[in-house]
């Protein structure tokens, strides 16, 4: 895995309805597995830490993983990890994929176990790093969220694998917009990446290399103060992964 180039997809989606089955792997899900390179049976291990480690939904993404030929793992950390070794563990795979819930209680819970200095090392390593909403603000400097309550607020101590902040939800909820604008322009957050639902950001080290979507119409933006101190807004049109709706 040492000579692949550290790779981070961070996402405001990833899981369809299914057919045969309540959910199944989405196109931005799929596109984290065809960014590690892998062949025959991807490695996925699945992080729900951020939702407490639900284990209703761990046998639903099962049955979803199954239905798309993925060998899904979970990593559970509630009430105590669930392998022996979490580095090994995680080195092993693919891919990651942590889903969303409260980022602040995920940060948090991952320290304690000592995540944040694994995830480093595995992110160098060449696994794949993804997931949606927490799972997408945890891998960058801060960004906005509600697990402190329905008022939004920061959050400013992510991993910082990435040294951007992140807007998640960008189309979805209306407090998100206007308050990435504002964190940005008192410097709270540093230049921001936001992804309306069903967009994926694909970074490659820390740069970001293009925008993908599985939604039809829409975008992934940057917000950044200019060179006067204004807040501004960029929209980065992003390619439309297959299967997209």
């Amino acid at each position: 895995m040492s000579d692949r180039i550290p790779t981070i997809l961070a996402t405001s989606g990833g899981l369809v309805p299914g057919r045969r089955t309540r959910l199944e792997l989405g196109p931005l899900m799929r596109h984290a597995v065809d960014l590690s390179g892998a062949t025959g049976r991807p490695r996925v291990c699945h992080l729900g830490t951020a939702g407490g480690d639900q284990r209703w939904f761990n046998a639903e993404l099962g049955d979803a993983a199954r239905v798309a030929g993925v060998e899904l793992t979970h990593l559970n950390l509630f009430s105590m990890p669930n392998v022996d070794d979490m580095e090994a563990h995680l080195l092993a795979q693919d891919a990651v994929w942590v889903g969303g819930g409260s980022v602040a209680n995920l940060l948090a819970v991952w320290r304690v176990h000592g995540l944040d200095a694994i995830f480093r090392r595995v992110w160098e390593a060449g696994v794949v790093l993804a997931g949606v909403s927490a799972g997408s603000i945890c891998w960058h400097v801060g960004g906005t969220t509600d697990s402190f309550g329905p008022e939004l607020r920061a959050v400013t101590d992510g991993l910082a694998l990435l040294p951007y902040g992140n807007g998640v939800h960008y189309d979805s909820e209306a407090g998100r917009r206007p308050l990435v604008h504002r964190l940005v322009a008192d410097g709270v957050l540093p230049r921001t990446h936001c992804t309306d639902d069903g967009v994926g950001l694909v970074y490659r080290g820390t740069e970001l290399v293009e925008a993908v979507t599985e939604r039809r119409g829409a975008a992934a933006y940057v917000v950044r103060q200019d060179g006067a101190g204004a807040v501004v807004e960029e929209r980065i049109e992003p390619r439309l992964l297959p299967g997209a709706r």
